[in-house]
């Protein structure tokens, strides 16, 4: 099954702290998935962070990807929608 991610989204923002923007993305034409944020790797390139709520025991994901394939998949298009912005 592939996975397909489409109507990518980048807002860049006025870099804090390492986050310069915010990305979303409908995942296999059925779930909208926001708020991941857009950070810098103290390397370089870019790190996702996916969107979470507090709660009194802590912290709840409110989704993430749940194997490595579709989280590199969603990097690399996230960054270079991100790149392509950005470079503009």
């Amino acid at each position: 099954m592939q996975n397909k991610l489409s109507e990518i989204q980048v807002i860049p923002i006025k870099p804090a702290d390492g986050l310069v923007g915010f990305a979303s993305v409908i995942f296999d034409n059925n779930f909208y998935l926001g708020g991941i944020g857009v950070y810098t790797r103290p390397s370089g390139g870019y790190r996702l962070t996916y969107p979470t709520r507090k709660s009194p025991s802590g912290s709840l994901n409110l989704f993430h990807p749940i194997n490595r394939g579709i989280a590199n998949q969603l990097e690399q298009i996230v960054t270079t929608k991100f790149e392509e912005i950005v470079n503009k």
